[in-house]
């Protein structure tokens, strides 16, 4: 392992101190322990062989012993405690090369080991960090793929129909009403996708202002009837006289009309669409249950990812993008919405947003 500046400031701080520390202890002992001086009498002047001391190993040897075992010593424990610091700092710097390099799926929190300090913390942070950037690089790939899959199938009959309309001029007037279709439907898909991307950029929360409700909710009930009553459907609604929220009110109307609009589409001829509204908590409830066949348990949370569509949604029904732009909106204010199935026959989504 390559050894960094960190762990060379660390280990001569360390090893610095322990030495300066070795030398003051050597010193001190050394200065105690010196023998105080013959006693000077006139029996050891006349008979100095009697009085002479016994030889003693030269006196600036001796603090040289714990100088020396305590720098060993310190420079055993230096190297160790830097080494214990500098080891997950180059594990860190190693892992943002990789990612910045596109390996996305890495991770160095099995390389922290059982650490259980900032350095440990750090590690699960930066893993948190490279799963989020990782979902949102596979996202937008994906999203990528789904708009280009999208796009091909109409583009490729606006073709053929060109073509046809060169070759047989007597069907024109058919082949106009399907080009119209279909770029319909392709303004359709580019409209969603900047919607979506407003809201990705946050451009939503630029407007925002106070607004009924209760009142935008009646509203989209009475365009969603104009779908409904050719299918014999009904909605009936349950809400307060007035209910305020904050916020942006076109984004939250295309909010709710996605959701009210997938239950008529989803629901049976002749039934019966529920709208309801509550408080609780401090933010305002909205229900909307049609009698449809619902969605398979493991879809009540992939219904909300871009371009999904259930098994039992129609061809050409619409492009996988309502429910996203849905959760969207209400996350931008503070929101959220969920999915969920009500027994044997019934489908009901819950939004949630702030009062």
């Amino acid at each position: 392992m390559k050894l960094g500046r960190l762990f060379w400031k660390f280990f001569l701080m360390f090893w610095l101190a322990q030495i300066v520390t070795a030398i003051g202890v050597g010193v001190t002992i050394w200065a105690l322990h010196q023998d105080p001086p013959a006693p000077f009498s006139r029996h050891a002047r006349e008979h100095p062989q009697e009085t002479a001391l016994p030889p003693h190993p030269p006196r600036l040897l001796f603090p040289l012993v714990p100088v020396a075992t305590g720098g060993i010593v310190s420079l055993i424990f230096a190297w160790l405690l830097a080494l214990y610091f500098a080891r997950p700092i180059r594990t860190l710097q190693e892992a943002f090369e990789a990612e910045a390099d596109g390996k996305l799926a890495t991770r160095v929190g099995a390389a922290m080991g059982k650490r259980r300090d900032e350095l440990s913390d750090l590690g699960h942070d930066f893993d948190r960090m490279a799963e989020h950037l990782q979902n949102l690089v596979e996202g937008h790939r994906r999203l990528l793929h789904d708009v280009s899959h999208e796009l091909r199938s109409p583009l490729a009959r606006l073709q053929a129909a060109s073509d046809l309309m060169h070759q047989q001029p007597e069907r024109m007037a058919e082949l106009t009403g399907r080009i119209q279709r279909d770029i319909g439907r392709i303004d359709d898909l580019v409209d969603e996708l900047l919607t979506l991307s407003r809201l990705d950029t946050g451009v939503g929360q630029l407007a925002r202002e106070p607004f009924d409700l209760a009142s935008l909710i009646h509203d989209v009930a009475e365009n969603a009837r104009f779908e409904a009553d050719p299918k014999g459907c009904s909605i009936a609604l349950d809400l307060p006289e007035s209910l305020t929220v904050d916020g942006n009110i076109e984004l939250v109307r295309r909010a709710v009309e996605n959701v009210l609009r997938n239950a008529v589409r989803h629901s049976p001829a002749g039934r019966s669409i529920q709208v309801k509204v509550d408080k609780e908590s401090g933010f305002a409830h909205l229900t909307i249950e049609d009698q449809g066949s619902g969605v398979a348990p493991a879809d009540l949370e992939a219904i909300f990812e871009p371009f999904y569509r259930a098994a039992n949604t129609k061809p050409f029904e619409g492009y996988g993008l309502g429910l996203t732009i849905t959760r969207q909106v209400l996350r931008l204010h503070g929101g959220s919405v969920r999915a969920e199935n009500l027994g044997e026959s019934g489908f009901a989504v819950h939004m949630r947003l702030p009062l």
